[in-house]
């Protein structure tokens, strides 16, 4: 069984490319820096998905 769904998978190729394009952003309504790494680029992938409701597992709580 898949962990991520599709849409997961979408949202984060988007961050993924939105990073190299150096448009992706951090913070509170992008207004913090831009990303760099892409670790943080495909979490905020995911944390785009989780808010729009596709297959995503819970933020561990450590």
């Amino acid at each position: 069984m898949a962990r991520y769904g599709k849409a997961a998978g979408r949202s984060v190729r988007s961050a993924i490319r939105r990073r190299k394009h150096g448009t992706l952003r951090s913070g509170r309504r992008g207004k913090g820096g831009r990303v760099k790494s892409r670790k943080q680029a495909i979490a905020i992938g995911l944390s785009e998905a989780r808010k729009k409701g596709a297959k995503v597992p819970r933020k561990s709580s450590s």
